[in-house]
């Protein structure tokens, strides 16, 4: 595979319907921008609805033929996440992609609609409970994926398993970090289970290195000040454009040669920029066993149950 794959190797996307949350700006925009060009149905699942449709329209005033949709998706909510998937569900029987792109930083700690700590209960448990809400879709689709957002954070990141809210210590490492290596633990657990199902369907992670996003709006000043792309032509080495960030995303999304279970980033210093290539997690989040008790805590927690081929119901209750 060539290391300087680039989104003009993304290929044509006609007749494929593509989920991408937090589609409304940064690398969720631009990933939702290259296949809305290629001729892909694209739905934008946000939280804001009306972030979502400023955002279709200048998908297509830039690709007028583009087929967008919206679709209201509160991460932070077990509720907006299964209304949501009862209306996927309704619109659409298939589904070719599904990119779990939507995060959240915040340095303060703060809670879930249901109670959970936000980073844990927005970046992995929303995504968890929505993918597995629609599974049954991807299922009956041939050579469909989820890709899922992961973080070079997540070396920083430990699975809490006897306190996954963080009551007993708090931080912005703690909290976002352990987001982040759930990610990459449901990516491949959620391969494992897919594989042995028989299924053809493919899981894959990724991670944008450092991108100019509005990811840390709620950051303090001097990091907003540090991110700022005009200090670009200063920072080139560290932070890339969201466009660039986007480019491990779409080619976990669409590169025919990808491999379930994997995992993309920036191949430059530190993973920070740079084309995208296959790139290696840290070895805590390849622990099995850790996968499997987060994996049971996640169903326990969103009471939502995998169900796989051969069930074509929903898969929460």
């Amino acid at each position: 595979m060539t290391t300087r794959w680039s989104a003009d190797d993304v290929p044509g996307q006609r007749g494929r319907t593509i989920v991408i949350t937090g589609a409304n700006t940064g690398i969720g925009f631009e990933t939702a921008a290259v296949f809305a060009a290629r001729g892909a149905t694209v739905v934008l699942a946000c939280r804001d609805s009306g972030r979502a449709a400023t955002a279709a329209g200048r998908l297509r005033a830039a690709a007028p033929d583009a087929r967008i949709e919206t679709l209201r998706l509160d991460l932070a909510s077990l509720s907006s996440v299964r209304d949501a998937a009862e209306e996927f569900r309704a619109r659409h029987r298939r589904l070719d992609l599904l990119i779990n792109n939507a995060g959240v930083i915040h340095p303060e700690y703060a809670r879930t609609e249901d109670g959970f700590e936000l980073h844990f209960g927005t970046n992995h448990l929303g995504h968890f409970a929505f993918t597995g809400l629609v599974l049954d879709r991807l299922l009956a689709t041939p050579d469909s994926r989820v890709v899922t957002v992961s973080s070079s954070g997540h070396r920083r990141g430990d699975i809490h398993l006897d306190d996954l809210t963080l009551q007993r210590g708090y931080g912005l490492n703690a909290g976002y970090g352990q987001s982040k290596l759930a990610n990459l633990m449901f990516t491949y657990a959620l391969h494992r289970k897919l594989a042995a199902a028989g299924a053809a369907t493919i899981a894959v992670a990724a991670h944008p290195g450092n991108a100019y996003t509005e990811v840390g709006r709620h950051m303090p000043g001097w990091v907003r000040v540090a991110l700022s792309p005009r200090l670009r032509l200063v920072n080139s080495w560290l932070l890339q454009s969201a466009r660039d960030g986007a480019l491990p995303m779409l080619r976990a999304a669409a590169d025919p040669d990808v491999s379930g279970g994997t995992y993309y980033g920036p191949s430059g210093l530190g993973e920070f920029t740079g084309p995208p290539v296959l790139v290696e997690s840290s070895p805590r989040s390849h622990d099995e066993d850790v996968q499997r008790r987060l994996w049971a805590e996640s169903e326990r927690l969103t009471g939502v149950a995998y169900r796989w081929a051969g069930d074509h119901e929903p898969a929460g209750h």
